[in-house]
Order: structure tokens, then C-alpha cells, then sequence
């Protein structure tokens, strides 16, 4: 029979070797553990399979070094496919070792490598609950690794963010209890996105 409480704790423990600490955590761990607590908030009646989705959104992430591929937009982009896939594989691994059938595996890996966004209501909630962990908890340290960017192409990459949310991401988004100037950063790419948000809003799955 399959085990949520066995499918978590495996996640924890392959994340538990991460090499890269945070106050003595280990930097996947403490990933895995704010997105389990967001879907929690934002989410409170997540099936079974998007628990086990956020929990392995990062699954052994440091696998796959992002210096392992070239810099710019397409190097970007190649390096976090690999990552959704590497992390969906492993979590089907992880699945099948607890019980789980190929169609919840399927289902799992399939939310992981961010298919059906927009189309699937799991899919969605994924993306909001990933995005809302990226800014309460690592936006200021983007800020700070790329403070080189100006603000107008930071907005453009907030904005970018923003069209794959929902209203209902982007109602906790803007909840959040931001510094100065990372609020200022987000109302701008809200307002910047205004009409695509409107438009998008029209087909929201929440």
C-alpha cells in the first residue's frame, strides 16, 4: 500500500546529503520544507501526489550544477529542464520503492517538469506555491548576487514569474511581508504586466 509519511521522509533523506548548509541544514531540506509549509497555507486540501510534488520540486538539485551549462537565456533554460527532469526521475524512483502505481508516479513526474501549467489545476498550484517560496525566501539574495541588474530588468523578470501564477499566487505574493524594495520591485511588475494578468485572470484554474 502506498506510504505519503515513507514518500516524504525518502525525499528529506536524499535531500539531507546536500552538500550546502544553512545554519548547519542542508540547503535542499530547508527548500523542500517551505514548500511542503506554503502548499500547506495556500493549499490546505493538496492531494496526496502535489504533497509529494512540492516536497521533491528540488529533489537533489545540486546534481545538476547550473556551471555545467553556458550563461544567457538559453543556457538557463537547458539547465532547469535538466533539473525538472532529474528531480521528477528521482521522485518516480522514490514513489515506486513506497508503493505508489505508475499512474501517481506518472502524475507526479508530469507536475514536476512543469507540464499542463495553465491547463492543469495541480500544475498551477505547483507553480504558485514554488514562486511564492522564491520570494519570501531567496528573492534577496537574488537581489544581491545581481545587483548589477537595473530595476527594469529585474521588473521583467518578475513579470515574467507573475504570468505563470494565478490570481490566487498572486494574491499570496502580494501578501507577503516583503523589504522595501523587493515590494516595490513586484507592484512594478504587476502593474508593468497589468493586461496580460487581466487576460490570463480569465482562464485562472483557481
Amino acid at each position: 500500500m502506498p506510504s505519503l509519511d515513507a514518500a516524504l521522509a525518502a525525499i528529506d533523506a536524499a535531500n539531507a546529503e546536500d552538500p550546502r548548509k544553512v545554519d548547519g541544514r542542508a540547503f535542499e531540506t530547508l527548500y523542500a520544507e517551505r514548500m511542503s509549509a506554503r502548499l500547506a497555507a495556500l493549499y490546505p486540501d493538496a492531494s496526496e501526489l502535489l504533497k509529494i510534488a512540492a516536497r521533491a520540486q528540488h529533489l537533489r538539485r545540486w546534481e545538476i550544477p547550473r556551471g555545467d551549462y553556458p550563461e544567457g537565456r538559453k543556457g538557463y533554460n537547458d539547465w532547469r529542464r535538466a533539473c525538472r527532469a532529474h528531480h521528477a526521475d528521482l521522485a518516480e524512483n522514490i514513489m515506486r520503492a513506497n508503493g505508489y502505481d505508475k499512474a501517481a508516479m506518472a502524475h507526479v513526474g508530469a507536475l514536476i517538469r512543469k507540464e499542463q501549467l495553465k491547463k492543469n489545476p495541480e500544475s498551477q498550484a505547483l507553480e504558485n506555491v514554488a514562486a511564492i517560496v522564491f520570494l519570501e525566501h531567496y528573492f534577496e539574495d537574488f537581489l544581491a548576487k545581481y545587483e548589477g541588474y537595473e530595476d527594469a530588468k529585474l521588473v521583467d523578470i518578475l513579470g515574467k514569474t507573475l504570468c505563470k501564477m494565478s490570481p490566487k499566487g498572486h494574491g499570496a505574493a502580494l501578501a507577503l511581508p516583503l523589504p522595501e524594495r523587493a515590494r516595490a520591485l513586484v507592484a512594478a511588475a504587476v502593474a508593468k504586466e497589468a493586461p496580460a494578468l487581466e487576460r490570463l485572470a480569465a482562464f485562472s484554474l483557481d
